[in-house]
């Protein structure tokens, strides 16, 4: 009698042990993936860390909004799932986690302490000050501009216009929770600038001073991970990540297109 409660309570912990792998793999995923890595680069990361954990064979499928991680032992197999609803551009917290994951392979971390660590990248804030990204986003339209081949004058209606857009993206996504509406309303706000600022003379070539100014909304990051993802076989994320490019794109040019229609 002693030794089957024994037995069971090596059994529980064993579980117990499988369950918290698969969290800490589950936790490194969803850190990387809301933070705007590559499909592929998540679910090799999670099968990464199972392994130097001692689990011989792991599955991990991903797409841009859910994670599914299961592991294949002498029990059933074991499989969790995590909804992904939010997803950002913060590469230093994927840097992070890469680093975590090869401190894991390397043998220097337990799983509590692993955890831990992920827990603390996952609810630190990496992101710059919104007045660093404002100016950010302001100079990197008047470069935009000039790269286009602008003419100086339209430096600075630029740098206004671009800056006050993205102040505008920022607004409205905290004003409503749909994305494609934050984005439309501030290219409108562009477009409606611009148009200002060419009617006083303060610039002078609208289109220019557009083209730089949206710029900085434009959703590069996530056109090349969807190119990726389609080249490493990943159809699904590919197609899904293209397409919210795709209507990000839209917002953007419907913004502009009903300035330039109605004024």
């Amino acid at each position: 009698m002693f030794e089957a409660n024994y037995m069971d309570i090596d059994i529980e912990q064993y579980l117990e042990e499988q369950y918290d792998i698969m969290d800490v793999s589950l936790l490194a995923g969803k850190i990387m993936l809301e933070s705007g890595a590559e499909t592929y680069r998540v679910e090799d990361t999670m099968m990464r860390i199972a392994a130097s954990y001692g689990i011989k064979e792991s599955h991990s499928y991903v797409t841009p909004t859910g994670i599914m991680f299961s592991i294949e032992t002498e029990e059933p197999t074991k499989t969790k799932l995590m909804r992904i609803s939010d997803r950002t551009t913060d590469l230093k917290k994927v840097m992070l986690v890469n680093s975590t994951s090869r401190r894991i392979s390397n043998g220097e971390l337990s799983v509590p302490q692993a955890y831990r660590i992920l827990k603390q990248i996952y609810q630190s804030d990496e992101t710059y000050s919104l007045k660093t990204r404002l100016a950010a986003a302001a100079i990197s339209s008047g470069c935009f501009l000039m790269m286009f081949q602008g003419g100086w004058i339209d430096f600075l209606p630029a740098v206004l216009a671009g800056g006050v857009g993205f102040a505008s993206v920022v607004y409205f996504s905290e004003l409503i929770s749909i994305k494609f509406f934050a984005e439309f309303m501030a290219s409108l706000i562009i477009g409606l600038m611009a148009f200002l600022f060419v009617q006083i003379g303060f610039g002078q070539e609208l289109d220019k001073i557009i083209i730089g100014s949206v710029m900085p909304l434009v959703p590069g990051l996530l056109i090349t991970n969807a190119v990726r993802d389609l080249i490493a076989g990943h159809l699904i994320s590919g197609l899904s990540k293209g397409a919210e490019a795709f209507l990000t794109a839209f917002a953007i040019g419907s913004g502009i297109a009903v300035v330039v229609t109605f004024l």
